[in-house]
C-alpha cells in the first residue's frame, strides 16, 4: 500500500498554447488581458499581460486560476453554489484568492484536474468569453 499520490499536471507546452490562444481572442474582441495559467497545485505556470491590461486584472486572473483549480469548477460557478446560503455567502467571500465571478476554469485531462486558467482585464462576459476560446483551442 502506498502512502503517495499521482497527480497529473499541465505541461508548458499546454500553457503556452493557452495563453496565446488567450491573447488571440483578447485581440480579436479588443479588450487587453492578464491571463494566468496555473497548474494542479496552484502555482502560476505561465502569465501574460497584454499591453494595457489593467494592473488590478493581474491579481485578479491568478486569483481566478488559482479559485478555479482549487475547488475544480468554474469561478462563475461560485456564485449560484452560494447564493441562497447566507452564512456561506457572507464568510466564504472573505476567503483570500477566492473569486465568485467568471474568468477562471480548470483544466482538466483524464477525467482529471491538471490546472486552471483565469482572465481578468473586461466584463466578466469577456473574460470568460477568452477563457473558453483558449479552452477550446487547447481542446482541438
Amino acid at each position: 500500500m502506498s502512502n503517495a499520490v499521482s497527480r497529473l499536471s499541465i505541461t508548458q507546452a499546454a500553457s503556452d498554447r493557452l495563453i496565446e490562444a488567450a491573447t488571440a481572442k483578447a485581440l480579436e474582441i479588443g479588450v487587453p488581458m492578464a491571463i494566468a495559467i496555473v497548474d494542479e497545485s496552484g502555482t502560476l505556470k505561465a502569465f501574460r499581460r497584454m499591453d494595457g491590461a489593467a494592473l488590478l486584472a493581474v491579481e485578479i486572473a491568478t486569483n481566478k486560476a488559482y479559485t478555479a483549480v482549487s475547488f475544480g469548477i468554474p469561478t462563475h460557478g461560485w456564485f449560484d453554489f452560494i447564493k441562497a446560503d447566507p452564512p456561506l455567502l457572507h464568510g466564504i467571500v472573505h476567503t483570500p484568492r477566492l473569486v465568485v465571478f467568471g474568468g477562471g476554469y480548470p483544466i482538466s485531462e483524464d477525467g482529471q484536474t491538471i490546472g486552471g486558467i483565469g482572465v481578468s482585464g473586461g466584463h466578466y462576459d469577456q473574460d470568460m468569453q477568452v477563457a473558453e476560446a483558449a479552452l477550446a483551442a487547447l481542446a482541438g
